[in-house]
């Protein structure tokens, strides 16, 4: 089966193409849509279907650009209510990619709406899981981010779900399906998960703590919860947005690319209400750069740096960094919702 995992190291994040007799889709993609839309091409493809395996809290979802730019439907699971045209879909309903078939196993317990997608091939042989957050590698999905958005929710009531999901959706699948999760270690979205990015599922169930066949429903709450941290405070923010819409990267690209005159600079940097980032190296930071700005390297996990040192999400940013490298750092910062440079 023709599936490509695409996998963002600094968000630990994992997009998925798959494409079938030149019909395309694309699962949970990442803000910046064009090297999705480019892979298409290359195989003279149609983007059919964005699958979405749940609002995501951690980054901010590349749906609505690729539903604009390639006519592309959007996909939620079970119980879901975007603010924007998209197809909610049923438990269990089937659709076509070529030749495919993509099967929507709803497995709530991450989230509300969080769905699971079966591949299934030509010849009617189950391929392997795109699991979201429900399950990853060596973990499950943590449940304690959407009662941050959705009101009597609790993270106790969120893992029971999970629970009666992984038993009664996931684990009766078989062995030999591939896991193809969401995110690999690094990510917040869970606590122990592993640095590789797929396995069998037969392997999980042999070594995944939160797939024990003998655990009760409690134990597996305990087990769950015990050790959790306290989620990124940007996370609910990106959930909105999720929800409710956004900007076009292209719009805020457009916006964000003007350079300013010096003139122009020392006049908006003596607004206390405007943010100098500087995304260079520390070391050189270190050796001198403008009062009053902070310094957040592109190296390593920058989006989220910004999402725990810049508390809020709209904040007007004055953008330093080496030439080259201003492209990069607008993305980075959509990413996960700063669209004001």
């Amino acid at each position: 089966m023709k599936i490509e995992q695409i996998y963002t190291g600094c968000i630990a994040h994992a997009a998925y193409y798959v494409e079938n007799k030149g019909e395309a889709a694309i699962f949970d993609p990442l803000r910046e849509v064009q090297p999705y839309i480019d892979r298409a091409k290359k195989d003279n493809a149609k983007i059919k279907y964005v699958f979405e395996t749940h609002f995501h809290a951690d980054f901010v979802s590349g749906h609505l650009d690729l539903a604009q730019k390639e006519g592309a439907k959007i996909v939620y699971g079970p119980t879901a209510k975007p603010c924007f045209d998209a197809l909610v879909a049923e438990d269990n309903q089937l659709f076509k990619v070529g030749d495919y078939t993509i099967k929507v196993l709803h497995t709530p317990g991450h989230t509300l709406e969080s769905t699971t997608y079966l591949l299934i091939d030509e010849n009617g042989k189950e391929h392997g899981i795109i699991s979201g957050d429900t399950l990853f590698i060596g973990d499950v999905g943590r449940p304690d981010l959407a009662q941050h958005v959705i009101a009597d929710l609790t993270q106790d009531k969120l893992a029971r779900m999970l629970f009666h999901s992984l038993r009664n959706k996931i684990m009766p699948l078989s062995d030999d399906l591939i896991v193809y999760p969401n995110h690999g270690a690094g990510s917040a979205c869970g606590k122990m998960m592993s640095k590789e990015t797929t396995d069998t599922l037969g392997n999980q169930k042999k070594t995944n703590y939160a797939l024990r066949p003998d655990m009760t429903e409690d134990e597996f709450v305990n087990e769950l919860l015990n050790g959790l941290t306290t989620p990124p405070a940007y996370f609910p923010k990106n959930v909105l947005m999720n929800i409710q819409g956004y900007e076009s990267l292209d719009t805020i690209m457009h916006r964000g690319k003007i350079a300013l005159s010096l003139d122009d600079f020392e006049k908006l940097s003596a607004n206390k209400d405007i943010l100098l980032l500087d995304t260079r190296r520390a070391e050189d930071f270190a050796k001198g750069f403008i009062p009053n700005s902070i310094n957040i390297g592109l190296e390593s996990n920058f989006a989220m740096w910004v999402g725990e040192l810049i508390d809020n999400i709209k904040q007007k940013i004055l953008l330093i960094t080496y030439p080259g490298k201003v492209e990069e750092s607008i993305i980075r910062l959509s990413r996960v919702g700063y669209d004001y440079v």
